[in-house]
């Protein structure tokens, strides 16, 4: 358990690296709002490099998943972690070679994922009226969002598949490189 002393001397070391280094949080927060802006402009193409990268991600993580299993071979759960490597890989390669129907079956379920997203927003937030909080109007409309955004993308497939995922990814990347801007400015400007 870290004691207050040491949080508030690694805050106070976090907070004197970012000052150190503000140009470089600056250049990467630029840089993520072009790219998110590239993603807006050009959705379609945002959600292939999406599903091509992802591809990549499982291929090259399955692959170092059968070379450690190898390694391993001798330890409890081989065949498991053997199946697991695999079926990385296999989804890896299946992204890769189709990367325009990878794209519809993210779309699906990325869909899929908000309507659950919505709906358990949603339940948490009657809990939180229950007992009398006064955030759970916030986390209602949250939910109610969720669930408007699963209905845009089902009810679109199969032409959300074009735009879903690259508007979702663009608007992470600007967001998260405003925050990085932010940051960087907030650093640059700090007094200490």
């Amino acid at each position: 358990m870290t004691s207050p002393e040491e949080f508030s001397r690694l805050q106070s070391a976090m907070n004197q690296a970012v000052k150190t280094h503000w140009k470089a949080f600056l250049f990467e927060g630029i840089l993520l709002v072009v790219l998110g802006i590239a993603a807006l402009v050009l959705p379609p193409l945002a959600s292939l490099a999406t599903a091509i990268f992802l591809g990549w991600m499982f291929l090259i993580g399955g692959i170092g998943g059968l070379i450690a299993t190898y390694w391993a071979r001798s330890t409890p759960g081989f065949w498991w972690s053997l199946i697991s490597a695999a079926l990385a890989v296999l989804t890896g390669m299946l992204l890769l070679a189709r990367p325009m129907q990878a794209v519809l079956t993210l779309t699906i379920v990325l869909g899929a994922y908000f309507l659950a997203e919505g709906v358990a927003t949603i339940m948490y937030a009657l809990e939180h009226r229950r007992e009398l909080s006064g955030r759970w109007s916030w986390l209602l409309v949250s939910g109610l969002v969720d669930i408007a955004i699963s209905f845009m993308v089902i009810t679109g497939l199969p032409s959300s598949a074009d735009w879903a995922i690259g508007v979702l990814v663009g608007i992470n990347l600007l967001f998260g490189g405003a925050t990085l801007i932010g940051m960087a400015m907030a650093a640059r400007n700090s007094k200490t």
